[in-house]
C-alpha cells in the first residue's frame, strides 16, 4: 500500500498569493491541489519544524501543516556543466577570460579519470538537489579530437550518474559537439553516444570558424534521429556574432519548433537596438527556448572592455516580452568558468534581477517562473507544476512570500521528489535516502576546494 502526503496551509505563488491550499499527492503524484477558505488545524497534523522527515507506514496518512510557507515545483536548472564543476582547484584561470577557460580546461580533460569525472557530476548534481532542483541538463564535454577513449569518459560517467539518481531527480545530458574539428567520424561518435543513452545534441558552434556549415550539419543529425538540440550562442561582446539567425532559420526549415535552445546570448546585449530587436523577432517566429546564464556571463563578459565595460548579459527583459520561453540556470560551479555559484537556483534567481533590473513584484514573480515553469518549457517537460495529474516534485520553503525568497534566500527548504522527502533542513545537506547520503560521502572525499594551480596567492 502507498502512503498518502497530505499538505495544509501551504501558500502557492505561481498559483494565487491571496489564497492558501491544500495539496494531497500519492506515490509521487498530485491527487488534488484545492483552495482553502482559510488556514486550517488538525490535532492530527504535524508541522515542517516538527516532522522527523519519515513517511510513517504504507498505507498511512502522512499529515504536514506547511504553517502559510511557500510551495514551489522542483527548480529546473537548464543549463549545467556537471562534469566540470568543482575542477578549478586544478584547472585555473588567471585573467579571468572565457578564452583562457576554454584553452585551460580542453588542455587538462585527457587527465581526468572517469572516477574524478563521476565524483564532481555526483557531488554537483546531490548540492543541486539539496537547493531544491529536480530536473537538470547538463551540457558535457566531447573532446573527439583526444580520441574515442578520452570523449566517452565523460558520457559513461554521466550516464552513471544519471542512472544511480534517477529515483530522486532527472538528469538529461547534451554532449558538446567539437567546433574546430566537426568530422564525420565525429558525427558518427555523436551518433553512438545518442545511441548510450544521452538526450540531445549540444555544442557552441559560433566559437567555429565556419559556424554555418556545423549548425547544418548538426541539425542534419538531430532531424535523422530525432533528438533535441541545444546549442551555446553567440557567448561573446561582439555584436557581429549573430549565428542564432542561422539556428532560428534552420530550425523553422526542419520544423524543430519547441526541440531548439540557445543559451547566453551576449552578443545580443552589444547589438544596436534595432539589430537585436530583428533577432529576437526571428528567434520568436522560430519558437525558440533560451536561457540566461548572468552568474558565468557577468564574470566572464567586458573583460577587454575599457570603461564602460559590457558585462555580458542578454536582453531578458525584450525575450520575454517577445513571448519567448526563457530560464535562467546555474552553467558553472566553481571551475576556470566561474569560480563561484553552489547549484542554487534561488540564488542564480537573485542575479538575475539584480543583472536584469527586475525588481518589481511582477518582474520577482517572473525571475521565479524563469527557474519553474519556463525553465520546464524549455527542457520539454511534461505534467509538471503543482497540479493534479502532475509529478508531485517540489520544495517546501522557510519563507511565507515571494520578496521573502529573493531577499533571505533561505536555507532551510524541504525537498520532495520522485514520491520521497530527499532532503530536509540541516547544516549540510540532511539527506533522508541513505542512497543519497552514501553518494554525497563518496563523491566529496574527491571534492577539495584548495587550489592546486600555479595562480594561487602565497602567503
Amino acid at each position: 500500500m502507498k502512503t498518502v502526503l497530505k499538505i495544509v496551509n501551504a501558500a502557492l505563488p505561481l498559483q494565487d498569493e491571496r489564497q492558501l491550499y491544500t495539496l494531497v499527492a500519492e506515490d509521487g503524484v498530485w491527487l488534488s491541489v484545492t483552495e482553502q477558505p482559510s488556514p486550517t488545524s488538525s490535532p492530527d497534523s504535524v508541522s515542517l519544524e516538527q516532522w522527523d522527515g519519515e513517511s510513517g507506514d504504507p498505507g498511512a496518512l502522512l499529515l504536514l501543516d506547511a504553517g502559510g510557507n511557500v510551495v514551489l515545483p522542483g527548480f529546473v536548472d537548464a543549463h549545467m556543466h556537471l562534469d566540470k564543476a568543482f575542477s578549478l582547484p586544478k584547472v585555473g584561470n588567471v585573467s579571468g577570460t572565457l578564452q583562457e577557460a576554454v584553452l585551460n580546461y580542453s588542455t587538462a580533460v585527457p587527465s581526468f579519470t572517469k572516477r574524478e569525472l563521476k565524483a564532481r557530476m555526483m557531488r554537483a548534481a546531490l548540492q543541486a538537489i539539496s537547493f531544491g532542483t529536480t530536473v537538470m541538463r547538463t551540457h558535457l564535454d566531447f573532446h573527439v579530437k583526444y580520441g574515442k577513449d578520452v570523449a566517452l569518459r565523460t558520457i559513461e560517467a554521466a550516464l552513471e550518474v544519471k542512472e544511480e539518481l534517477a529515483a530522486y531527480a532527472t538528469l538529461q545530458l547534451f554532449p558538446m559537439l567539437p567546433y574546430l574539428d566537426l568530422t564525420s567520424d565525429a558525427l558518427e561518435l555523436a551518433e553512438e553516444v545518442l545511441r548510450m543513452g544521452v538526450t540531445g545534441l549540444g555544442g557552441a558552434p559560433h566559437l567555429s570558424p565556419f559556424p554555418n556549415p556545423d549548425i547544418d550539419r548538426l541539425f542534419a543529425l538531430a532531424d535523422r534521429l530525432g533528438c533535441p538540440i541545444d546549442l551555446h550562442t553567440d557567448e561573446s561582446d561582439d555584436p557581429c556574432k549573430n549565428t542564432v539567425l542561422h539556428i532560428a532559420r534552420r530550425t523553422m526549415e526542419y520544423g524543430w519548433a519547441g526541440r531548439v535552445t540557445v543559451d547566453h546570448l551576449c552578443s545580443l546585449a552589444a547589438m544596436p537596438d534595432a539589430d537585436a530587436e530583428a533577432a529576437i523577432s526571428l528567434m520568436a517566429e522560430a519558437k525558440l527556448g533560451a536561457v540566461t546564464l548572468p552568474g558565468a556571463n557577468l564574470y566572464l563578459q567586458g573583460r577587454h572592455d575599457g570603461f564602460p565595460a559590457r558585462r555580458g548579459v542578454t536582453r531578458v527583459k525584450e525575450l520575454l516580452a517577445a513571448g519567448i520561453p526563457l530560464a535562467t540556470a546555474s552553467d558553472n560551479i566553481h571551475d576556470p568558468f566561474h569560480p563561484f555559484g553552489r547549484g542554487d537556483l534561488l540564488q542564480i534567481g537573485l542575479v538575475t534581477a539584480y543583472a536584469a533590473h527586475m525588481g518589481s513584484p511582477s518582474d520577482i514573480r517572473t525571475v521565479l517562473r524563469m527557474m519553474t515553469t519556463q525553465a520546464a518549457q524549455v527542457a520539454g517537460l511534461a505534467r509538471y507544476g503543482i497540479a493534479a495529474g502532475n509529478a508531485a516534485d517540489f520544495v517546501i520553503f522557510d519563507a511565507a512570500a515571494v520578496e521573502e525568497l529573493f531577499t533571505m534566500v533561505p536555507e532551510r527548504r524541504w525537498v520532495w521528489s520522485k514520491g520521497l522527502c530527499v532532503k530536509k533542513p540541516g547544516g549540510k545537506p540532511e539527506w533522508k535516502q541513505r542512497v543519497l547520503k552514501e553518494r554525497w560521502d563518496e563523491a566529496s572525499e574527491l571534492i577539495t576546494f584548495r587550489s592546486e594551480s600555479a595562480d594561487a596567492v602565497k602567503s
